[in-house]
């Protein structure tokens, strides 16, 4: 690993240095001269409709030197556009007035907020911290609909779009182009407290038409930068940081249909209507701090997550989707490992219960959650979450007591999360600090906790150091993490599928049933070169066997030690037959703490964008033979053959009316088990207010290895047991298809569904011949008969491992072949009826069957799961946005 990191950094060097003479450094000089003024006026004075017919408009000087990015780097924009400012007490105003030769190819779909890319807009972005390193994006497109995002960090295409102000914007088409005004409250902004503002500035417009971006600064093609490239925005003064105090309480009321309905079940009186009431604060404290808090969140409306068939023993996680959450995640995330992940807050409770009927809670209550985020003039930044979820009941009845009772089945638990930043030199580099924990209360000897942790801790420092203007950066973490709880607890954790203590070959660990608490480490160091036409980085790590954040954080497997690096050479000036490429590979590999290869794998990368803006990647990969300590879950190393795969991608241009791509990935074992996927993508807007988009999804797939049960009675070599695995010929279907109808920007009608079919057949069973091994000891050979029962489970009758009375001993395994069809669906009526206060119409359909055999799915299965039974959603919410101060 030592020698890795070496020849890796040498590399690095290397090419920097022949290409430093082709690389313009990031510096604040190249934007320097580019300064725009904003002038004040009186309040009230401007209507925000997009006219640009209020006089005032014409004392604010207009800024008009833009420059070309794409498609000719530096060329002069094909149409002329004014941008000018104005400002009073409470608000920044900006017009924009686009002459074009041609009006009538202004491409203006109507949609949703957010969705600007295929309509021609202009954005402008904020850096009103002037730390040269964040900002606030603002946009609008040509048919009023309003973009906003945040840049967390100096790069142009990082951004937050869960930042979602209260702002106001509209457009309008002409005979000469089309114009815009945007007026934007200081409330929404952070900035610090000073007589006289300097903020930064940049401002682009997107022309999809002509597959045209145009700058006011642009970043080269082959640099790196945001916030550290852009002008100044002068002339703002006399405003202060917002105290504000804004409220959005809401009200919903729901009922959920279940067409499944037992009519013996007491919890489902086939209604099952409820009404419920919350809402969400947000404070101003002093001029460098926001405090947001919440009580009794409500995310109804949100899109249900998708099916899956999870054949591993690792934990699926899914995106977040709740608003609170949302914003500002970026900051109390950090850039280390994943010490909080905010879906863990409010997750469905894990305790069991049983009984004839039981009515189980889907998520747990929060009760109450704030977060306090802000920035100092020094350049420190802070943020710190806060969270309380209630102790949760599941509600059982017996059919033959005819009694009812009630089973804890998630204790009282806080949650804490903090951040602190501070950013240093002149490149705008970022030292962090970052500590989470949970603790829940559980008294000694309760069920639960002899499965759930008492107390979990976790955190570290990160830094990002730049030099050379962000052409060059370092990346390092070192982190911990602590549990403790009740020894069952402790030893569930010892035992889980990111570790396997238990694991009967390890040398590095062991299982202590005695334990009270796990310590662990984790950290990392990469070196980054960011610009010039050489590109690659270096990186070497570590998690520690004991590494756990999972009560918080996120965290799949520890225990490895793991490198690789990535060199990449790319030419972005426009050539006979691309517009731009780049040619790559690299070795990414990981030990764990036995020193066992767990996977080493080079690979090959390229990609390229054609003269008509279509692009083409490719990626393809060796995974070496190597071990897998995780493969018989908790029993010992197995060994795992070779693989190779390769993908391709073809796309057609980012900016048309109709867009579509398409993806294969194809690999094979060396047991000759393929891997096929294809998958792809459709949109089409028939006209400018519909838009319809299908992805699709087909997967075959077989894995020569996939685990079926560890059984007990096995041979002396496997240790008195049986790791049993078989061949899997998985076949899956899915489809997210959207169709979304746009009345006006700010009310919209959005349907989702995802139709899912898959199956799995078992075959040619096998045990774990020796460890280490990759061969399996095949039933049906070497003396041993597999016969399947009535019962749907399989017979083995082994002579290796004598039974009663010297007889052969015989064993059965279960018949695991499935057919999985699911069909789930939402229809939101959203209506913004005015700024900041949205109301939600929401029906959600979840059908599901299942059968046990493995016939294969295919394209006629994927809508059959209309014909299963399941359940139906519907509610209606609405919030209030109420600026208090």
């Amino acid at each position: 690993m030592k020698s890795l990191l070496v020849i890796g950094i040498t590399s690095l060097v290397a090419f920097g240095q022949l290409t430093a003479q082709t690389t313009a450094p990031i510096t604040q000089a190249t934007s320097a001269n580019k300064v725009a003024t904003a002038t004040r006026i009186r309040g009230g004075s401007i209507n925000v409709d997009g006219k640009l017919d209020e006089p005032l408009w014409a004392t604010a000087r207009p800024i008009t030197d833009f420059v070309q990015k794409e498609p000719v780097e530096g060329g002069r924009p094909s149409d002329s556009m004014e941008v000018r400012f104005l400002y009073d007490d409470d608000a920044l105003f900006v017009a924009t007035r686009v002459i074009t030769r041609t009006p009538r190819t202004i491409q203006a779909p109507i949609a949703r907020r957010d969705n600007i890319s295929q309509a021609e807009h202009i954005w402008i972005s904020l850096d009103s911290y002037r730390d040269r390193r964040t900002a606030y994006s603002f946009g609008v497109s040509a048919s009023g609909v309003r973009g906003d995002w945040y840049h967390p960090t100096d790069n142009e295409t990082n951004i937050d779009t869960g930042f979602d102000p209260v702002w106001e914007a509209a457009s309008r088409i002409d005979s000469t182009g089309w114009t815009a005004e945007m007026r934007i409250p200081f409330s929404q902004l952070r900035f610090n407290a000073a007589e006289v503002q300097h903020w930064g500035l940049n401002i682009d417009h997107w022309v999809p038409s002509k597959n045209e971006d145009v700058f006011w600064i642009p970043i080269p093609r082959q640099g790196t930068g945001w916030s550290s490239r852009m002008g100044a925005l002068e002339g703002i003064s006399g405003i202060k940081p917002s105290r504000r105090l804004e409220l959005l309480p809401y009200v919903a009321s729901d009922a959920t249909v279940n067409a499944n309905r037992d009519g013996q079940n007491p919890f489902d009186n086939g209604r099952n209507v409820r009404g419920r009431f919350g809402g969400d604060l947000k404070m101003g404290l002093g001029p460098s701090l926001t405090l947001e808090g919440t009580v009794n969140p409500d995310f109804g409306q949100v899109e249900a997550d998708p099916a899956e068939v999870n054949l591993s023993a690792f934990e699926t996680f899914f995106t977040e989707k709740r608003p609170f959450f949302l914003e500002g995640i970026q900051l109390l995330r950090g850039n280390g490992a994943n010490y909080f992940y905010s879906r863990r807050i409010g997750a469905r409770p894990r305790g069991p219960a049983s009984g004839s009927f039981v009515d189980y809670p889907q998520a747990s209550t929060i009760l109450g959650a704030a977060k306090i985020t802000g920035r100092f003039p020094n350049g420190t930044s802070l943020g710190a979450l806060t969270a309380v979820t209630a102790r949760e009941k599941a509600e059982t009845y017996d059919t033959v007591s005819k009694q009812f009772s009630k089973t804890v089945v998630a204790p009282l638990t806080m949650y804490g999360v903090s951040r602190v930043q501070k950013q240093f030199g002149k490149d705008a580099s970022t030292v962090g600090l970052s500590l989470t924990g949970m603790q829940r209360d559980l008294e000694t000897g309760e069920p639960l906790a002899q499965i759930l942790n008492r107390r979990a801790y976790s955190g570290g420092y990160d830094l990002l150091w730049r030099f050379q203007g962000g052409a060059w950066s370092v990346r390092h973490y070192l982190g911990f993490s602590h549990i403790s709880g009740d020894s069952a607890a402790i030893l569930l954790a010892q035992r889980s599928s990111a570790r396997y203590f238990q694991r009967l070959d390890a040398k590095a660990y062991h299982v202590d049933p005695s334990r009270t608490s796990l310590t662990g480490g984790a950290g990392t160091v990469e070196l980054d070169k960011n610009t010039g036409k050489w590109l690659g980085y270096i990186y070497s790590g570590f998690e520690s066997p004991a590494f756990e954040t999972n009560d918080v954080g996120r965290l799949g497997t520890s225990d490895g030690r793991f490198g690789g690096f990535n060199l990449r050479y790319r030419d972005t000036q426009p050539g006979k037959r691309f517009r731009n490429y780049s040619v790559g590979g690299g070795l990414d590999t990981e030990l764990n703490f036995d020193n066992d290869v767990q996977y080493r794998a080079p690979y090959a990368q390229a990609d390229a964008t054609f003269k008509n803006f279509w692009t083409l990647s490719f990626f393809s990969s060796y995974n070496a033979r190597a071990q897998d300590e995780r493969l018989t879950r908790g029993g010992p190393s197995m060994g795992t053959g070779s693989f190779l795969y390769g993908i391709i991608q073809l796309s057609n241009s980012f900016a048309s009316k109709t867009r579509w791509s398409g993806r294969v990935y194809y690999g094979k074992d060396e047991y000759g088990s393929p891997v096929n996927r294809i998958s792809g993508l459709f949109s089409i807007r028939p006209v400018p207010q519909w838009q319809l988009s299908l992805e699709p999804n087909y997967l075959r797939a077989v894995n020569s290895r996939q685990y079926v049960a560890t059984l007990q009675n096995g041979r002396t070599e496997t240790y008195g047991r049986r790791y049993v695995f078989s061949f899997i010929d998985q076949a899956t279907f899915f489809t997210d298809i959207r169709l979304n109808y746009t009345i006006k920007p700010d009310l919209t009608l959005e349907f989702w569904a995802e139709p899912f079919a898959a199956s799995g057949h078992y075959y040619d069973f096998g045990e774990l011949l020796a460890p280490r091994s990759r061969d399996l000891r095949t039933y049906g050979d070497d003396g041993t008969t597999i016969v399947r029962q009535t019962d749907g489970r399989y017979l083995i009758t082994d002579p290796a491992v004598p039974g009663a009375g010297g007889a052969p001993s015989t064993f059965t395994i279960p018949f695991p072949d499935f057919n999985v069809r699911s069909v789930r669906s939402n229809f939101v009526v959203r209506w913004e009826y005015r700024p900041g206060s949205t109301m939600f119409f929401v029906w959600q359909q979840n059908r599901s069957g299942f059968e046990p055999n493995g016939d294969l799915v295919r394209v006629t299965d994927l809508f059959s799961g209309y014909k299963e039974r399941g359940t139906n959603f519907f509610a209606v919410k609405a919030n209030f946005w109420i600026p208090a101060m």
